[in-house]
Parts: C-alpha cells; sequence; structure tokens
C-alpha cells in the first residue's frame, strides 16, 4: 500500500505540472479562473485535515503524558525537547545567513525594483513578550481547537492528562475514551487520506496553472541559491539522524517518504501531520513521545522556515544594494530567533515574519513583494523541510529517552500501521 501511494503522489504531481502549463500556455483568458477551481480541491483537502488535527493531538497527547506517569518525566522530555528546537532553530538560521551571503542572491539583481513605500498589505507588528504568552494560553478550549491553535491544544492538553495523572483510578475511564478516540481518529485520517494524491494534483496544477512556469526563470537565482541551501540543511539533518540514531534512520526516512510528498505537493506541513505521526509509531518511537514532541514541533521547530527567513531577508538587503555588516545580521538572526517563536498559527507566517523584521532594520518591506508571486513553490521546500526536522527532533528525544524500540521490535516498512495510540505497544 505504501509504495502504491507514494507512486500515486509522484504521478499526481507530474499531472499537475503538465496540466497546469497547459492551461497557463494555451488558456491566458481563463487560466485565473481555471486555477481557482482547481484549487478549491487543494483546499477542500486541507480542511479535512484541519478537521481531523485538534483531535488527533489533544487525544494522543493526553494519553501520551497519563501513561508517562511522574510530573519530572514530563519536565526532563520538555527541557530536551525544547533544547532540541533552540539549537536546530539558531543552525536554520545561521545557515540561511552563510548561504545567503556566499551566493549572492540580491547582487545586480537584474528585475525592476517595487517602490519603496509600496505596502505589501501584511500584517506586520512587534513582536512583544506580552503578546507571544498570551496568545500562548488559550481562554477557551473550544476557541483553540475551532482555530486549530495547536500550541493552545498542547498547553490544555498538558495541564488536562497531568491532572489525570494525580488521580489515576478517577481517570481510568476517561483515559479510555481518549485513546478510543485516538484510534477512531487514526482511522478518520486513513480516510482522508485517500483524497490525497487528488488534491496534489489540484495543489500543483493550480499554482502552475496561475503563475506559470516563466516566473521562477526571474528569480531562479534566488530560488535556485535558496534550494541549494534546504539540500545542505537536508544534508545535516540527515547525517545527525545517522550520527544519533544509527543506520536505522535510513527506515525513518523510507517511512517519512509519503508525509514529505503531501508537505512539498501542498506546501503544507500541517497537511503531512497525521502522516508523519504514523511514520514515527511504525519506526519505533514511542507513540507517548511522538504525541508531545510532534505538535510542539509544528510551532517551535520549523527548519525549513527559519533558513528561509535570514535568507529571504538578506537577498533582500542586497537587491536595494543595504549594507549590512555583520554585527547586524547577527543582530537580525538573534531577533528572528525569537519573534519566529511567536507566530504559530499566522497565514503566511515566514511572510509575516520578514516583514515585521525587514522594518526593524530599515529595509523596504516592499521588497516582499518581489517574492510573493513565487512564495508557493518556495513554501513547498520549506514545508517537506520542517517534516524531516520534527521527525528528527521526535526520533531523537525518543532514543535520549530510552524510547525508540529496537530494530527486531519495529514495525517493518510493508506492515499495516494498527493504529498505535499512546500506550499501545508498538512492535511487529
Amino acid at each position: 500500500m505504501g509504495s502504491k501511494f507514494t507512486r500515486y503522489i509522484l504521478i499526481a504531481m507530474v499531472l499537475g505540472v503538465i496540466m497546469g502549463a497547459l492551461t497557463y500556455e494555451y488558456l491566458p483568458q481563463n487560466r485565473a479562473d481555471i486555477a481557482s477551481s482547481v484549487n478549491l480541491i487543494a483546499m477542500l483537502f486541507l480542511r479535512l485535515i484541519k478537521m481531523i488535527i485538534a483531535p488527533l493531538v489533544f487525544a494522543t497527547l493526553v494519553g501520551g503524558i497519563a501513561h508517562m506517569g511522574a510530573g519530572s518525566k514530563l519536565g526532563r522530555i520538555f527541557a530536551k525537547t525544547l533544547g532540541w528546537f533552540v539549537s536546530a532553530s539558531f543552525i536554520s538560521l545561521l545557515l540561511g545567513l552563510v548561504m545567503v551571503n556566499l551566493l549572492q542572491p540580491g547582487a545586480n539583481f537584474p528585475g525592476t525594483l517595487p517602490d519603496k513605500a509600496q505596502s505589501t498589505g501584511l500584517p506586520v507588528t512587534a513582536f512583544s513578550i506580552e503578546k507571544f504568552l498570551t496568545h500562548l494560553i488559550p481562554t477557551s478550549i473550544a476557541d483553540a481547537m475551532a482555530q486549530n491553535e495547536i500550541l493552545q491544544i498542547v498547553i490544555f492538553a498538558v495541564f488536562f492528562a497531568v491532572a489525570m495523572g494525580a488521580m489515576p483510578e478517577r481517570a481510568k475511564p476517561i483515559l479510555g475514551l481518549i485513546e478510543d478516540l485516538a484510534h477512531i481518529m487514526l482511522k478518520v485520517t486513513s480516510y482522508v487520506m485517500l483524497f490525497a494524491p487528488i488534491a496534489v494534483w489540484a495543489a500543483i496544477m493550480a499554482a502552475v496553472a496561475k503563475n506559470g512556469l516563466e516566473v521562477l526563470w526571474k528569480l531562479i537565482v534566488f530560488m535556485g541559491g535558496f534550494y541549494v541551501s534546504l539540500l545542505i540543511l537536508w544534508a545535516i539533518l540527515v547525517v545527525v539522524g545517522f550520527v544519533v540514531i544509527g543506520s536505522r534512520y535510513r527506515h525513518l526516512l523510507r517511512l517519512i517518504r509519503e508525509p514529505l510528498m503531501i508537505a512539498f505537493s501542498t506546501a503544507s506541513s500541517e497537511a503531512a501531520y497525521p502522516k508523519t505521526l504514523e511514520g514515527l509509531n511504525r519506526f519505533g518511537a514511542s507513540p507517548r513521545i511522538s504525541a508531545f514532541v510532534l505538535p510542539l514541533g509544528y510551532s517551535f521547530n520549523l527548519d525549513g522556515t527559519m533558513m528561509y527567513c535570514t535568507f529571504a531577508s538578506i537577498f533582500i538587503a542586497q537587491t536595494y544594494k543595504i549594507d549590512m555588516p555583520i554585527g547586524t545580521q547577527l543582530a537580525m538572526l538573534a531577533t528572528l530567533m525569537i519573534t519566529s517563536k511567536g507566530v504559530a498559527g499566522v497565514p503566511r507566517a515566514s511572510l509575516v515574519v520578514i516583514a515585521a523584521t525587514l522594518s526593524q532594520f530599515n529595509i523596504p518591506e516592499a521588497g516582499l513583494l518581489m517574492i510573493m508571486g513565487i512564495d508557493t513553490f518556495l513554501d513547498m521546500g520549506r514545508s517537506a523541510t520542517n517534516v524531516i526536522g520534527n521527525t528528527l527532533a521526535t526520533s531523537v528525544v525518543a532514543k535520549w529517552e530510552g524510547e525508540l524500540a529496537p530494530e527486531h521490535e519495529m514495525q517493518l516498512d510493508d506492515a499495516v500501521p494498527p493504529g498505535a495510540v499512546p500506550g499501545d505497544p508498538v512492535r511487529a
């Protein structure tokens, strides 16, 4: 089933590119309408994903923490997870900074620069600790679930699970219900994923039909430099995976092929969440760990997005020939380390973060208009990178906690996942 699904996704991507290019070339009057109509299919799929994320995160996370037992263990796992996220974010931001200085994609930019006074229409507000902390705590769990605020759901789920752990006898019936809910949500996920190839075709076709492939050539140096930088980041993540986890990390890379392609083709890390969780459980990572680390990763460990923030910010400065001494660039890196953590759940988050950062360093926000047209194509690479970074973080924390099942106990790559949830043994 796995290899068939992968093949369907690949076919859908190729068909999307071909049909999108033909639409852009031969139906110029109708291409916007066609792109909008086709994109509706992709939007419906993403809405289906959003529909299952909140109950899936809540059920798996509460079950996982309830089975951890002592609060000290939860604190230890959280500290290790946060330490990994901060380190990975710093390396991603630094790599973007180094690569954009080496490649100089904005030097001698051939295109016409947008007027410095032009507005991007993005919500640019300065980062504040008060705003971040108030956004962190939900005023209502119902509202947090309705808005798919993963971080707020995580906060409530942690309190709820710790309270359950403090009264195990009373909580036993509720825990059983929550674990049943997790099983049901994983089954719902399998139904939703049947539509993934159609959604992939629609997302790719809509993007190409609307923008054409020509738009890529106008910024080919920028795009090429960014994707080369992403490949280097991938190489670093893979090497770290082999160093920490060993040769079996190759098996994890095979298991996350499908979520990688889903994230790449739909330009959405969120769309890949259910398949990523399934892949980690099949790999042998304790469902208790993956249910805790993975949702946090979607707020704090977006490696591809981090690298893009520094790469794009300095690229815009280069196009406007604004001098950026190394001290200023390092100050920008430090700013991005903080501001990027405060936009979880914000639409087009990377562009919002960059816009806010540019204004703080007197770089024209209008420079974003150059790359907004190709942002979907860039977001594909960012989203796929985020999946790799989050699966690595989860499996490493599981390894450190001694909750990564030995290789002979793992499920085989072609095994049918049993809908593993926290508390269930993950065995062959």
